[in-house]
């Protein structure tokens, strides 16, 4: 596979793209309970679909040298617009050690030095956890979509979206204290 991001490291966290050989790992991410309740009907299949074919987009969160969640990375092709979209599941043993944000940081700093200007995010209103890692970060709320997920069952719930700007942080957020 060619490499088509570069490699990001912090203290903890790798950023690297996604290899044939990770899709076991990223699976058993995407069923554990607390992950699957928010990335519903995943399958092999549909993971390396998603993930493993699309290094362009997608970088693996691995933590001394295992694999413990996904980071998607989703920039916009019109420059006018420099924004990118993130999306970003995490194994919840990982969970309050501040790796899903230090992940998320090295990835904004990236796309700020890229020429990206705003990064936006829309979890699930319920997901509470999720929104007060990225407040850590400096994303500010900008309003609510309304019915923007269907969820299993067909229900409709609202996501908050929220965004973070080249000009709240230059050189984007800092990696988090260790």
């Amino acid at each position: 596979m060619t490499v088509r991001q570069p490699l990001l490291q912090g203290p903890l966290v790798t950023l690297r793209d996604p290899e044939e050989d990770d899709l076991p790992s990223i699976l058993a991410v995407l069923e554990e309970p607390e992950v699957s309740f928010w990335w519903v009907g995943f399958d092999a299949d549909r993971v390396r679909r998603e993930f493993i074919d699309h290094p362009e987009t997608t970088r693996l969160i691995e933590v001394e040298g295992q694999a413990v969640g996904v980071l998607i990375v989703l920039r916009g092709e019109d420059p006018e617009y420099p924004t990118t979209v993130m999306h970003i599941f995490l194994s919840t043993a990982f969970r309050g050690r501040r790796i899903g944000e230090e992940a998320m940081a090295l990835a904004i700093r990236h796309e700020f030095s890229a020429g990206v200007t705003r990064i936006t995010l829309d979890p699930n209103v319920k997901n509470h956890g999720a929104i007060r890692s990225y407040e850590r970060l400096g994303f500010k709320p900008i309003g609510i979509l309304r019915d923007y997920q269907v969820r299993p069952g067909g229900a409709l719930e609202d996501a908050l979206f929220l965004d973070l700007t080249r000009g709240d942080y230059p050189e984007g957020p800092q990696l988090p204290p260790r």
